[in-house]
């Protein structure tokens, strides 16, 4: 017969537990018997003492099938050692259908020197509001982070459409005159050479009269691609100025390099072939007019001047070339 400080005792330890919301079970690992059950978890999920019973003997019958692996590898951890305490967290199947979210922890009592023990023994609480809450948190948290990716690519493409040019994608002339006028300071500030492109195209009043607008904007289309692709790619800077005229900003590079940089652009655009239907192909020429960095020309603007100079005069030599103000 128990003493009576151990029935007190043990009262205070049920009542202590009811109060904790914490159900108490143990496990002989002797003899393998369930020798305290868990009965207080059962009747919660609404299931009586017969189909208690069943589910004590097989509880994995009533766990998520997700969170079964991690049951069973917390507590093979547990019995071999490799963890101080059982701890698990995991869902069970209330007689309703619904899962809900329960933590059991426990521990191995009476190790012998071998390390083996005689009783497992713990707790097992509802968790079940604190895990939707968590659940609800992370999906807010979530939908915050699309949004937040949905908002920088939404900014990410205003910006882009208030510096791109919205036909050909290049710089458009506030972002061109932005870079240009940096790229300037810097050059002189280090003493480096730059350089400055305008590209025309020869007689484009032509194309749009000819063939229309739509094919006009083809070849706008095709003559940036080709300044883009015949430049150094996060260097030079190619930007539309307006209708057919663009301009090629070229850091580090003194007149000799820009000369011979837009004979090959005159001769690429030369060399193209436009599609304008199954049959008819088009061709068309430019014009470049070319300023570099002087004592005389040390400014952005005055740099646009002598380059555009320099164009009215390859349109005077008679188009398809390359005129420079030459420092």
């Amino acid at each position: 017969m128990a003493e009576p400080d151990q029935d007190s005792n043990k009262e205070r330890l049920e009542l202590a537990l009811e109060a904790a919301g914490l159900d108490l079970w143990e496990n002989d690992l002797v003899g393998g018997d369930v020798t305290r059950k868990a009965t207080k978890v059962f009747a919660e999920l609404g299931y009586s003492e017969d189909e208690s019973s069943v589910y004590v003997d097989d509880i994995y019958k009533i766990i998520h099938p997700d969170d079964i692996p991690v049951v069973k590898t917390a507590v093979e951890q547990h019995l071999n050692g490799a963890s101080a305490q059982y701890r698990c967290e995991f869902r069970i199947r209330a007689k309703s259908g619904t899962w809900v979210w329960y933590a059991n922890y426990g521990k191995v009592m009476d190790r012998d020197g071998e390390n083996r023990g005689q009783r497992f023994i713990g707790v097992t609480f509802n968790i079940d509001d604190r895990k939707r809450k968590e659940n609800e948190l992370e999906l807010i948290n979530r939908k915050l982070t699309e949004q937040n990716a949905l908002l920088e690519n939404m900014n990410a493409l205003l910006q882009s459409l208030a510096t791109s040019d919205p036909l050909t994608g290049v710089a458009n002339r506030r972002k061109l005159m932005e870079i240009g006028a940096n790229e300037v300071q810097r050059a002189i500030r280090f003493e480096y050479p730059l350089a400055l492109l305008i590209v025309d195209i020869d007689l484009f009043k032509q194309v749009n009269d000819t063939w229309g607008h739509m094919i006009g904007d083809q070849v706008i289309c095709v003559i940036a691609e080709t300044c883009v692709q015949g430049v150094r790619s996060n260097i030079d800077i190619v930007g539309r100025i307006g209708g057919e005229e663009f301009a090629v900003i070229l850091p580090q590079t003194d007149y000799a390099l820009a000369h011979r940089l837009a004979e090959r652009l005159c001769q690429a655009v030369e060399a193209l072939q436009i599609t304008v239907s199954d049959t008819v192909k088009l061709a068309c020429t430019i014009s470049i007019g070319i300023a570099a960095l002087s004592d005389t020309c040390n400014s952005l603007k005055q740099l646009l001047i002598d380059a555009d100079k320099a164009l009215y005069s390859a349109k005077d030599a008679g188009r398809n070339c390359v005129r420079g103000c030459q420092p």
